[in-house]
């Protein structure tokens, strides 16, 4: 290769390699994981959850972006959707129009068991009512809430928690509502929450806020941690520092600028094993 074939090359792997954070965000991948719950009730076995976290909708992604995602999720078999919250981004003061946008399409997602939704840091920060109200209106609104599954005379429980940083809401006044020897999985925004002061046991608690680290460079890590437990920065299942399951999922959108490298967008499709 002559010098100026080679400066040629180098020249287009230089703006290849530059473009691809930017194409990154739109490679949406859906994964699949086996979950075991010691707990979980045998006529629950093969209970599928997909999940969607952390659409961070900004006018810089269209909203067709997300229909597609939306319909794609919907075409996973599935027993519940959940969502674990930030559906709107931190770009300018007034986001009521990215809200009033974003939340009707979420209000179209359905299963056969049903919806649950939480909110996270981005919702309760930039206009908090707002999201709330939507929450509400569209009927998946899990904050706060416990929900109990039946079959075959066993149960399965889904408990809603609020965002750690700008909305938390204790778990043990959340789990009461729950019999003790029943298997809970709760959602809650920021996987932090799975280390705060409480006694009862949760058997998996789903979690977004970290977007699996967005911008991982290889054997260096996230650039941009925002958890305080590091070993929540990245993506899949984890154990808590009490030693119970936390599932995170890479999500869907970016913060900060619309880019990701070497952690795809995802939606993850979550199912439960019994023993």
């Amino acid at each position: 290769m002559n010098r100026r074939r080679f400066l040629k090359w180098s020249l287009a792997a230089a703006v290849t390699a530059g473009a691809y954070p930017f194409a990154e965000p739109y490679l949406v991948r859906i994964n699949h994981y086996q979950i075991p719950l010691p707990r979980l009730p045998r006529a629950f076995d093969g209970f599928t959850i997909v999940q969607l976290t952390d659409l961070h909708y900004a006018p810089w992604t269209p909203l067709a972006f997300f229909r597609w995602v939306l319909a794609a999720a919907m075409d996973i078999r599935r027993d519940i959707i959940v969502c674990t919250g930030d559906y709107v981004d931190r770009h300018r003061k007034n986001t009521v129009e990215d809200i009033d946008a974003i939340w009707p399409l979420l209000t179209e997602l359905t299963a056969p068991l049903g919806v649950y939704s939480v909110l996270g840091n981005h919702d309760h920060r930039w206009d908090g009512g707002r999201s709330l109200h939507w929450l509400e209106r569209s009927g998946q609104n899990l904050r706060n809430r416990v929900h109990c599954f039946t079959r075959d005379g066993q149960r399965l429980w889904l408990a809603g928690g609020g965002d750690l940083l700008n909305d938390h809401l204790p778990f043990d006044p959340l789990l009461a509502h729950i019999p003790a020897e029943d298997c809970r999985i709760v959602l809650a925004h920021n996987p932090d929450s799975a280390d705060t002061s409480f006694v009862d046991k949760i058997d998996l608690m789903i979690c977004g806020h970290t977007h699996g680290g967005q911008v991982n460079i290889p054997f260096y890590g996230p650039l941009r941690p925002v958890t305080r437990n590091p070993e929540y920065n990245t993506s899949g299942l984890k154990l808590s520092r009490k030693k119970q399951p936390v599932f995170i999922a890479t999500g869907i959108g970016a913060a900060v600028l619309p880019v990701r490298f070497n952690c795809p967008p995802e939606i993850a499709v979550l199912e439960l094993k019994s023993p």
